[in-house]
């Protein structure tokens, strides 16, 4: 057999090993191998886990799972297993499994209407890896409330309600440190300046906003119902706000839960320094999450001469307003009678 031959034969048998080779590794790595009929699934890979920590969380999605094992180890991704949140769809290959546990997914955050900071923290945990404690932790310890000039009565002021952008596995600290910044961002010059015109620093605007969130749903009514706090703070008058009695006997059983419709009678007078019936001035901190139409309408409350209000049962979440006391009580002893007939008891 001449020389020609003998490379032709080596040729051809190069070819064949390399198309077995080549199909080999197409079976391997690029045939759909997922076992989820949904479209789409998230994959959440904890901070510092290992690549058999992996396998378990991956191996019920995987339908051939020596194949994924394969692709991973081949490219590497077994000795640099990466944490987070990852994208996974129906009829993947392996590769695109391999290559989307490298593509970190940022997870967007909202949170609004929490009434106080643990009930804020169980809500974040839900949506990113560090857990509530961690999370506690991180919001209220000493060094971070002194740089941001808060108390633990008014760390819930830091929060802005909005949707944020972070990965979800983003450090309980780096979540703190990145609500500072868009807390500094929300209060920009022209709100700081509204703020120091009312003589209140951000954290008692947004506890003012908490008590006017809290009083009308209506957004179009807040700035009216601001107008009148701030007016009896002008007078040295206490708010008697009716939000800040059911906060208060929410904070002193411990139960956030309770449904609390009416208040009045000695609930009035319940010990709390969040009690603005027996208190003057601002509870130590927030009742409750405002959101921004309540911030705004602290910092831009209408002008008036309204210093008394209570809900108005001709208008139903709006407010009846008034000027002087005797006037007030005709509109309370209308509302109550409303009220008693609906069977809403103290």
């Amino acid at each position: 057999m001449n020389t020609k031959k003998i490379i032709s034969i080596i040729a051809v048998a190069g070819i064949v090993i390399a198309s077995i080779i080549g199909v080999y590794v197409y079976l391997k790595a690029f045939t759909p191998n997922t076992q989820f009929s949904q479209e789409e699934m998230y994959v959440y890979i904890p901070s510092e886990s290992t690549y058999d920590q992996v396998k378990e969380i991956v191996a019920p999605l995987v339908k051939d799972f020596e194949k994924f094992d394969f692709v991973a180890t081949s490219r590497n991704y077994s000795i640099n297993v990466k944490s987070g949140k990852f994208l996974f769809k129906r009829d993947m290959t392996s590769f695109d499994m391999v290559r989307s546990l490298r593509l970190n997914v940022p997870a967007n955050v909202a949170f609004n209407n929490q009434e106080t900071l643990e009930k804020l923290m169980i809500r974040l945990s839900t949506q990113l890896e560090p857990d509530t404690l961690t999370l506690n932790k991180a919001f209220t310890n000493d060094s971070f409330l002194l740089e941001n000039g808060l108390t633990k009565e008014t760390a819930l002021t830091l929060f802005i309600p909005n949707t944020y952008e972070f990965y979800w596995d983003t450090s309980a600290k780096k979540i703190a440190d990145k609500m500072a910044k868009e807390h500094n961002k929300f209060w920009n010059a022209e709100r700081l300046a509204k703020a120091k015109s009312l003589n209140m620093t951000p954290a008692q605007v947004y506890t003012l906003a908490s008590i006017v969130h809290k009083e009308t749903v209506k957004a179009d009514e807040r700035p009216r119902v601001a107008g009148a706090y701030l007016n009896r703070i002008q007078q040295d008058m206490p708010l008697q706000a009716d939000p800040t009695v059911i906060y208060a006997i929410k904070e002193k059983s411990g139960d956030f839960d309770q449904v609390i419709k009416r208040v009045g009678g000695s609930n009035l007078f319940v010990k709390s320094p969040y009690n603005t019936y027996i208190n003057k001035g601002l509870p130590p901190g927030p009742i409750a999450m405002p959101d921004i139409s309540a911030i705004d309408a602290v910092l831009n409350p209408e002008k008036h001469n309204f210093i008394y209000f209570c809900a108005d049962p001709d208008r139903p979440g709006y407010h009846a307003f008034e000027t002087t006391y005797e006037a007030h009580m005709i509109n309370a002893k209308k509302y109550a009678a409303w009220v008693n007939k609906l069977g809403i008891k103290l």
